[in-house]
C-alpha cells in the first residue's frame, strides 16, 4: 500500500551521470543517509533516508544523452490503467508500465506541453514514507505554458480538480483531489528560467530555513536559480545541483 491516495505525489528520483557526488551533495544539504540497492541491475540507485525512512531516490540516467533531472512520481493502484488514460487524452507513454524487482511497477509519462512524470503501484516499497518536515519532500509544482491543456488532461488522467487563485498578477493552480489540494501548477516566470525550458514538473523539499539552504547548496557545488524569496505558502529558493537538477527548497513556517 502507498502512503498517500492514489493520484496523489508519493515518491521523487533523480537521474544524473554522476551518482557518486549526489550520495555527497544531498545528503550534506538535506541530512540524508544513502542506501544504494543490492541488485546489479539497479545500477547503483540509492534510497535516501531521512532518520531511517525512505524519503527519495536517485539513479543513473535511462538513456545516454538524459538531462539530469528530478522527477516526480503519482501513486496508483494500476499503472496500466494511468497508461491508457494518457494516450486517450493526448499524453505520450514514454516508458510503459514494468516491474522494479519486487519493490512495484512504474512508468513514465509526458502530459501534451512535454511535462515528464512518472507513476508508481507499489508493491514491497509503497514510496516515500515522511513529508513535510524538513529534508522531506513537501510540494510537487507542474511548470506550463499551456495550463488550460494541462487541467484538461490531468483531469482525465487522475481526476484532478483545478482550483484558481490570484497570486499578484498570476494564476496560481493547486490540484483538487477530493478535499485535498495534491499539488500546483504555475505558467513560466519571465527571468526566472530560460525561455526556452519546456513545460516541466519540480519537486520542493522542506528545510528549516531556505536562505541557510541555499547558501549551503553553493557551498557544495550547486547553483542558486531563483534566490530566496518570500511566496504566500512560505519562503523558497529554486536551486540546481552540481550537475544542473533542478530542484527548490520551501521553509513553510511554523
Amino acid at each position: 500500500m502507498s502512503t498517500v491516495p492514489p493520484g496523489t505525489p508519493c515518491w521523487a528520483d533523480l537521474a544524473t551521470p554522476d551518482l557518486t557526488d549526489a550520495r555527497r551533495f544531498y545528503p550534506e544539504l538535506f541530512g540524508w543517509t544513502g542506501q544504494v540497492t543490492p541488485e546489479p541491475e539497479a545500477g547503483g540507485y540509492t534510497v535516501f533516508l531521512l532518520d531511517g525512512r525512505p524519503v527519495a531516490g536517485a539513479g543513473p540516467p535511462a538513456i545516454p544523452d538524459q538531462v539530469p533531472i528530478w522527477s516526480t512520481y503519482l501513486a496508483t493502484d494500476d499503472a496500466e490503467l494511468v497508461a491508457g488514460r494518457v494516450e486517450r487524452a493526448g499524453g505520450q507513454v514514454v516508458v510503459p508500465p514494468f516491474e522494479v524487482f519486487d519493490r512495484g511497477w512504474m512508468a513514465v509519462f509526458a502530459d501534451p506541453a512535454g511535462a515528464t512524470f512518472s507513476v508508481w503501484q507499489p508493491l514491497a516499497m509503497a514510496g516515500a514514507e515522511v513529508f513535510n518536515v524538513p529534508g522531506a519532500m513537501s510540494w510537487n509544482e507542474l511548470v506550463t505554458p499551456d495550463p488550460e491543456g494541462a487541467k484538461v488532461f490531468y483531469e482525465l488522467v487522475f481526476g484532478w480538480q483545478p482550483d484558481d487563485q490570484a497570486v499578484g498578477a498570476m494564476t496560481y493552480t493547486g490540484w483538487r483531489l477530493g478535499t485535498q489540494i495534491v499539488a500546483g501548477m504555475m505558467p513560466p516566470l519571465a527571468g526566472d528560467f530560460p525561455a526556452d525550458l519546456p513545460a516541466y514538473w519540480t519537486v520542493y523539499f522542506a528545510v528549516a530555513d531556505a536562505d541557510a539552504a541555499a547558501a549551503r547548496a553553493s557551498e557544495l557545488g550547486g547553483t542558486i536559480l531563483v534566490p530566496p524569496r518570500d511566496i504566500p505558502a512560505g519562503r523558497f529558493a529554486a536551486l540546481r545541483d552540481p550537475q544542473g537538477a533542478l530542484f527548490s527548497v520551501i521553509d513553510l513556517g511554523p
